[in-house]
């Protein structure tokens, strides 16, 4: 009996040892994205991350062996939060521009640390091509609302980029945003007047 019940308590110590070695590496991904805010990727390293979340560097290497699987976990991170967003504003099914531009008002507010991160990974992935999939999630994400609303393969490109330009503004004033403006900025890039009608 007691061997059984030994035998039936090893799935759940292991699924322990799953869920902390989980939260430990969630824990690294964030001291990396507090570190990229702080100094730019530039500073990310093994040891300025491990001592960021308080633990030995020899940890951070055990989750991320080389510094370009630090990066992706950390741009995997900040992408898929975007992603999230961007999939509930489409399939919401009202108007996915004015959910963008409040998306992309929040760059302001509490969306600031992370969208920090985005930029600031995404131009590193310029640089590491093992990045460079993963920069694109936002991109991609943004252009199809675009397609939604207009089929021009030019209009996508300009509402991507106008996207783009617009949060790396509001970055760089650090200024309270006004969503309005966003949205009617983002209407014009896709030929739309500023009075467009949601499309449904």
């Amino acid at each position: 009996m007691g061997h059984d019940a030994a035998a039936g308590a090893a799935p759940e110590s292991s699924d322990g040892r799953r869920a902390r070695g989980q939260r430990r590496r969630a824990e690294i991904i964030e001291a990396t994205l507090r570190v990229v805010q702080r100094d730019g990727a530039g500073g990310v390293t093994h040891r300025t991350v491990a001592r960021e979340a308080g633990v030995p560097p020899s940890l951070t290497t055990y989750y991320f062996a080389t510094l370009d699987d630090l990066l992706v976990a950390a741009l995997s991170s900040v992408a898929e939060e975007y992603t999230t967003c961007l999939r509930e504003i489409l399939d919401q099914g009202g108007d996915e521009l004015t959910g963008l531009a409040e998306l992309i008002a929040c760059t302001a507010t509490e969306g600031r640390r992370r969208a920090l991160a985005e930029r600031e990974l995404s131009t590193l992935a310029a640089r590491r091509p093992a990045l460079r999939s993963v920069a694109h999630r936002w991109r991609d994400a943004v252009a199809e609302i675009a397609q939604r609303r207009n089929a021009d393969p030019v209009a996508t490109e300009s509402m991507v980029a106008t996207a783009d330009g617009l949060c790396a503004a509001i970055l760089l004033d650090n200024q309270p945003a006004d969503a309005r403006h966003i949205r009617a900025v983002l209407a014009r890039s896709l030929g739309e007047s500023d009075e467009s009608t949601p499309h449904s």
